[in-house]
């Protein structure tokens, strides 16, 4: 989907791994802040620079590839007629008249799968959780595919329809955005006021996203998790921000997260089959669930979700 070739279990793994490593280089540390004490911290930029060297050097192949595939129609039999890379190679790049370098292209694709994959998975575990917390939810969650779908395996074509199972991706999505910031950005501005602080030009800018989430001037029992709030109309969250910004686990405007799209479409099929076939309940028995999280680039649980797996009765 990304690079619109064939790849095999080996491939895939791999490329997991490189990803995986660049998130954790990723990580925060105290000298992004505080610029003034990166001289402490040269071991560790010398090594984020081995691994973006690393994921250049794994990467760039791909994306050849698909250049030659697309410059040569036929050559790769097995390459797919459409990838997300086809709408980087020609993209307009402000300020310059070439198109974005293979670095830039890394980075670039490299964005959509860890927006589109790591934050997938984290997802589920909260989804799973809160369904565990709530088997009132997951039994309507049930009841919806099971008159909607019928016995058939839920696909994505019938996401459109199960309306209850958006507004529990959404709420989802309310209580446990993906991270505790939005990227970074530059204020390009010339020095503004926002709550009674001067942003000087040039700040870095993070948004504190579950600040959004939480905030009882914008929602009803913000910490409770209630999918009716959406799915009865009752309040209404734009994870795009394009009706306004009461969520934004994504991101929102010209750089909203490039991965949205194919996490949520996971998110929601997954989650949907996951219900499907399985009845989910607390382990050990009348457990509570521990909602605590710890940053990894993605907010994860802070001790992994442990559940009691039941496959439903297929007669």
């Amino acid at each position: 989907m990304c690079f619109g070739v064939e790849m095999d279990e080996e491939t895939v793994e791999k490329m997991d791994e490189v990803m995986k490593t660049v998130l954790i280089t990723l990580d925060p540390r105290i000298d992004d802040y505080l610029p003034i004490l990166s001289p402490f911290f040269s071991k560790q930029r010398k090594q984020a620079l081995q691994v973006r060297k690393h994921q250049i050097d794994y990467i760039v192949p791909f994306i050849e590839k698909r250049r030659e595939a697309l410059l040569n129609p036929g050559s790769d039999r097995s390459a797919m007629s459409f990838s997300y890379l086809d709408t980087l190679f020609d993209l307009k790049v402000e300020g310059r008249k070439s198109a974005p370098s293979n670095s830039e292209l890394v980075t670039l694709c490299s964005e959509f799968l860890n927006g589109g994959t790591d934050t997938t998975a984290t997802a589920l575990e909260w989804g799973i959780a809160q369904l565990i917390e709530n088997p009132d939810i997951q039994s309507k969650l049930l009841d919806e595919i099971k008159s909607t779908v019928g016995d058939r395996k839920v696909d994505e074509t019938d996401i459109e329809k199960l309306k209850y199972l958006q507004a529990v991706v959404k709420e989802l999505l309310r209580r446990h955005p993906p991270t505790y910031f939005s990227l970074t950005h530059a204020a390009t501005e010339e020095a503004a006021t926002l709550g009674g602080y001067d942003i000087p030009t040039d700040a870095n800018l993070e948004i504190y996203l579950p600040g959004i989430g939480d905030d009882p001037k914008i929602w009803s029992d913000p910490e409770k998790f209630d999918p009716d709030r959406f799915y009865l109309g009752k309040e209404d969250g734009d994870i795009t921000g394009v009706k306004g910004v009461k969520m934004m686990p994504f991101g929102v405007g010209r750089r909203i997260c490039p991965g949205l799209g194919m996490a949520t479409v996971h998110v929601h099929l997954m989650l949907a089959r996951m219900v499907q076939e399985f009845e989910w309940s607390a382990y050990p028995a009348n457990s509570k669930v521990d909602f605590s999280g710890k940053l990894e680039f993605t907010v994860v649980m802070k001790n992994a979700l442990k559940a009691t797996i039941k496959p439903r009765d297929s007669g």
